[in-house]
């Protein structure tokens, strides 16, 4: 696995990271043994850089993920989120970057993980009733602290990422980005790269859709969340998307891969500032997402790619309305 550097700061992660959302919630019933194992064995694939949130859970990924490192500290990077609001029923609170919320989150998110510090920490939402150089002043606090190493955004809009860029260099922007979601080609990836801001894209496989696994809706196991919480999952959309989906399929088995390394291929082709973080619970799953570091796409793939799935191709929004609108800001 080949390292590759975010920002300008000095942070170098694995070209491919871990997700560890659905270890936990949405996307069916974890199993934490199953769980702590796919973590060691991204671990033994090379995979260094692992993403968590406080909200996860709620709260109790951040304790997962801290427990599988607990005894190889040294040899990850550990992303972690503040700003989701969520209680301990798991009601959702709102967003939340005012310098005390910062600081308390922080705290919190340490004792769970079992760390001294943060490797990268990311607001994961922008709040906005709070200005973004009050947030990140905050977070540059924690830095100067020593309670984190690197700072990042997500889904921040353009204008966002300058200011807080100009209060503490941002290492990093964690966004959706796919061949399902090609938002940030517009004017986010533009941007950052002017700034010298890496890239971390989530939902880097359609949140399920571009690793090939369904034959249809019933597919999904029955307390998985993702039908009900996005319009990509809608009945009106499934079978659209799960068709694009299959034109994926057929040049994956042409050269002899699977889908979902077809599309982590794909995102690796895009800049070597990009690093997706596929998640998964299942060892299975991460051994195959880890082989896509080994794929190369020629310029007749890419241009097969494009072809078969244009820009916007893809049926239903990403998240409902009220979501939206938390994104971009």
């Amino acid at each position: 696995m080949q390292q590759r550097k975010l920002g300008s700061e000095g942070l170098e992660v694995s070209e491919i990271g871990l997700g560890c959302m659905g270890m936990s919630e949405f996307y069916g019933t974890g199993d934490e043994d199953e769980s702590v194992a796919t973590i060691h064995r991204a671990m033994e694939l090379g995979i260094t850089f692992f993403d968590t949130a406080d909200m996860y859970g709620p709260f109790i990924n951040e304790k997962l993920v801290g427990k599988a490192i607990a005894d190889r500290r040294e040899e990850v990077v550990i992303a972690t989120k503040f700003g989701n609001v969520r209680s301990d029923d798991g009601s959702f609170q709102g967003v939340r970057g005012d310098a005390e919320y910062v600081k308390n989150a922080c705290d919190a998110s340490l004792q769970r993980l079992g760390l001294d510090h943060i490797d990268l920490y990311y607001q994961h939402r922008v709040d906005p009733d709070t200005p973004i150089e009050e947030t990140v002043a905050a977070m540059k606090e924690l830095v100067e602290a020593g309670k984190v190493r690197y700072l990042g955004l997500s889904e921040a809009g353009v204008e966002t990422i300058r200011k807080a860029h100009s209060v503490h260099p941002i290492s990093a922007l964690q966004s959706e980005y796919s061949l399902f979601t090609r938002d940030p080609e517009d004017e986010i990836l533009p941007a950052i790269r002017e700034l010298g801001v890496g890239f971390v894209p989530y939902s880097p496989l359609g949140r399920g859709f571009l690793t090939g696994s369904w034959k249809s809706a019933a597919d999904l196991p029955d307390d998985d969340t993702r039908a009900a919480r996005f319009p990509r999952f809608s009945e009106e959309n499934f079978n659209k998307n799960l068709e694009l989906a299959g034109r994926v399929r057929e040049i994956a088995d042409e050269k002899g891969i699977t889908p979902g390394q077809l599309a982590l291929a794909w995102l690796l082709s895009r800049g070597e500032d990009i690093v997706p973080i596929p998640g998964t619970k299942r060892r299975e799953r991460v051994e195959e997402n880890a082989g896509a570091a080994d794929v190369t796409l020629t310029d007749e793939d890419l241009a097969r790619i494009e072809e078969i799935m244009p820009r916007g191709s893809v049926s239903g929004e990403r998240y409902p309305e009220q979501q939206m609108r938390a994104i971009g800001r």
